[in-house]
Order: C-alpha cells, then structure tokens, then sequence
C-alpha cells in the first residue's frame, strides 16, 4: 500500500519533531524517518485512549440516580464485560474488568477510527496490536503467579502427571508463546484488509459503493474486538483456574 499522509500526523511532527529526536538520541534510539518521528499509528492510538478516558469520565461525573441513555449506555458496557468475566472465570472475574473493559474499548474504537475521514486505524498497523497480544500474554501469566505461585504455576505446564513431563511442557510452552503471535495476527490482518477494500473502493466510486462496505466493517470491528477480549479471558480463566479445575 502506498503511503498516506495525514494532517493530524503532519502538524505533530512539526510541532515536536525536534523534542521527540532529542529523546530518541538520549536513548540511543535512531529514528527511521527523521522527517515523521511520531509515526501514524502512535498518534491515532493516543487519540483513541483520550477519547475512552475523556468519554466514560463524563459519564461518570455526570452520573445521576435516574441514569441518563448515555450513562444506560456506559453501564450497559461495564455489566457486558463484568458478566462475560463472571460466566468465563466466576466471581473473582470481576477485579479484571478494569483491564478487560480497557482492552476491550480500546481494540474496538482502534478498529472503527480508520472509518473517520482523515484517520487511520491503529490496528491495521501490527506494532499495535502486538503490543495489545504481549500486554495480554504478560499480564495472564502475572495473574497466574499471584495467584499460584511462581512453582505452582509453571507446574500447570507439566500435565496431570509428572511421567508426561517432557511430552506436555514443550507443547504447552509452544501453545502460550503462540498465543500473541495469533491474537496479533489474526486482529491485523482482518482490520488492514477491511481498510484496504474500503479505501480500493472509495477511490473507484466515491460515496455511494463504499457505505454498505462500512457498515459492515462496524460489525466486524465490534466481532474482532469481541473475539480479542473473549480469548483474553480465557487466557486469564486458565491461568488462575485452581487446580481442581485444571
């Protein structure tokens, strides 16, 4: 795909170019376009995490005993992912909604913002939705040694019995390491070839051709992310699964 330039992108850079070049030579960091130091996918993933914080902010100062349709709203989504944790993982899903709720949000707003003119959707790009699969594999693994023990934990690798040992820890050792790679993979290219069809229509037979297009790339945003949180959860239910459950 050629290269697109956006405005937002090209007035950030200008704007903090030379700072942002300072701190990468501090680090030793060398940038690959000098000219574009903030790339695409950085600005438009900090504009999606704004527009969560400022929105369910609001909704949460303006909070009132008869709930507005958008505060209906806004509680509609906590008990949506408060109710998939309690079902998948049992009542002590619920302290993870914070996180699940976070992810959840941020993948789905990530997914839809490339349908707004002169955007571009962060998870088309695959640093970002690896960053979310290793985020994820680190953070269920860090539940499971809370939770266990680091001993404990890593003995969930080993199988129900200690003589299948060197047969169950490799393949389960390979089945967590591929998790990110799948859950990244999978979210990428989906939303890049969603982009990519809307963008080869647009330019074919503006206006009219493209809407059905993204109408349906709405509902396959809102199943990708779905898909996303549900694998996370399971992820997490496995890890801090007592053993009796195991």
């Amino acid at each position: 795909m050629p290269e697109h330039h956006f405005l937002l992108v090209e007035l950030l850079n200008k704007l903090l170019a030379k700072p942002i070049l300072w701190i990468y030579s501090i680090f030793g960091i060398k940038a690959t376009n000098p000219a574009e130091p903030i790339p695409p996918h950085i600005v438009f993933s900090f504009i999606v995490v704004l527009f969560i914080i400022v929105s369910f902010k609001l909704v949460a100062l303006r909070a009132k005993l008869l709930p507005t349709p958008i505060q209906s709203f806004g509680e509609f989504v906590y008990t949506m992912f408060e109710g998939l944790l309690v079902d998948i993982i049992g009542e002590k899903g619920r302290k993870f909604v914070p996180m699940i709720g976070t992810i959840g949000l941020f993948i789905f707003f990530s997914n839809i913002a490339g349908l707004f003119p002169g955007f571009e959707s962060p998870t088309s790009n695959l640093n970002v939705t690896a960053g979310a699969a290793v985020f994820v594999f680190l953070y269920y693994n860090y539940q499971g040694i809370k939770e266990h023990g680091i001993s404990k934990y890593i003995r969930h690798f080993a199988g129900p019995y200690l003589w299948l040992a060197p047969l169950f820890f490799p393949i389960e050792i390979i089945s967590h390491l591929s998790r990110p790679l799948s859950l990244s993979v999978r979210l990428f290219g989906n939303i890049r070839g969603e982009d990519i069809v809307i963008l080869i229509l647009a330019s074919l037979i503006p206006y009219i051709v493209p809407l059905p297009m993204m109408a349906l790339a709405i509902f396959t945003s809102f199943v990708q992310a779905m898909v996303f949180t549900m694998l996370s959860v399971i992820y997490i239910a496995g890890a801090v699964a007592s053993e009796e459950e195991h």
